[in-house]
């Protein structure tokens, strides 16, 4: 398999301090796979800068415009949990091209999936502004290019632990884009309730899974399963994204989750597995969140040696410590009955 990284030290020119989403993040990332050997086994891709008209598919100009006059003044802060240093524009633009990269690079058979380690991420970025340590929205402004240049339908997967707000308005009445979140509920940002479903054109065509605090490797593919399984068959996408945020792992604090490294591969084989049956293999990750810097690089590097064809390896930080997951088959028959599944 010939799998596609979208890297850069650009990246790291956002600089954020000691803001939990900082640089150090991904040269966790990189040092892992650099220390297991997985870098030489990868398809380095260069990214490229998105445009302003590319970012416009998603954004509001004036959302650009303001982003790119705070990183020129100084910068500042986006919002109470969002900070543009003067490199921010720049390297946002590089995150959003980063993500167009990868996607050319899949859809034009240059690789068999890619992913595209880039930052800032970018699911709570709607079309006026950002939020959420997100500036602009890399995953679905690839989305919007994929549906004017390639496909009529897809599918964005989205497993960070944060509910994926930006992403949801973006798609809320679009039918050609099915929206699946897991995300643990209550948590940042507060959306994400079963009831939002989509609406007008695209209603029940956005599949939310609010989980309950604790909800392990088990309950997070029972979830994928049940639900995601037979929803995207139904659907019948052309290309699956995936929103790859890595803070529900058991060691993470921004969040109360316990998926495992091990947790992360499963889920990457199961949607690997999806590609190849729904979307001849079009496949394509976008890293989001993931704080915890030995978590994160731990399952960055185990999502790659899934898509790389490699059997399940150890996992090197073990299960969660008194694991005692919730039952939620009572909350996904609710789901189902819903969405007719």
């Amino acid at each position: 398999m010939k799998v596609g990284l979208v890297y850069d030290p650009v990246y790291l020119e956002h600089d954020t301090g000691t803001h939990p989403e900082n640089p150090r993040r991904l040269k966790a990332v990189m040092e892992l796979l650099e220390k297991e050997g997985l870098l030489s086994r990868l398809h380095m891709l260069s990214p490229r800068k998105a445009t302003t008209e590319e970012l416009a598919l998603a954004h509001a100009r004036e959302h650009i415009q303001r982003v790119e006059a705070m990183a020129r003044g100084g910068g500042g802060w986006a919002d109470a949990d969002t900070m543009v240093s003067p490199r921010s524009y720049e390297v946002a633009l590089y995150a959003a091209g980063g993500v167009l990269r990868g996607l050319e690079a899949v859809m034009g058979g240059e690789v068999d999936s890619a992913f595209c380690l880039v930052r800032p991420p970018g699911h709570h970025a709607s079309f006026w502004q950002g939020g959420g340590f997100c500036i602009f929205n890399n995953l679905a402004i690839a989305a919007k290019y994929a549906l004017n240049h390639w496909v009529q339908r897809l599918l964005i997967v989205d497993f960070d632990v944060h509910h994926g707000n930006g992403t949801q308005d973006l798609f809320y009445t679009d039918p050609h884009v099915l929206y699946f979140s897991t995300h643990q509920v209550p948590l940042y940002p507060g959306t994400g309730s079963l009831e939002e479903r989509g609406a007008r054109e695209g209603e029940g065509i956005t599949i939310n899974v609010p989980l309950p605090p604790g909800c392990g490797d088990e309950e997070f593919l029972q979830a994928f399963h049940e639900v995601l399984l037979p929803a995207a068959k139904r659907f019948g996408p052309e290309l699956l994204l995936v929103s790859a945020g890595y803070d529900a792992h058991w060691r993470d604090s921004i969040a109360s989750m316990a998926l495992s490294v091990r947790g992360y591969a499963r889920i990457t084989r199961l949607l690997k597995e999806m590609a190849r049956d729904l979307c001849q293999g079009r496949l394509l990750f976008a890293l989001e969140g993931g704080y915890d810097l030995d978590a994160l690089a731990s399952s960055v590097a185990a999502t790659l040696r899934v898509l790389l064809g490699e059997e399940e390896s150890p996992d090197p930080l073990g299960p969660p410590p008194n694991y005692r997951p919730p039952s939620i088959s009572a909350l996904l028959q609710i789901i189902k009955a819903r969405n007719g599944l």
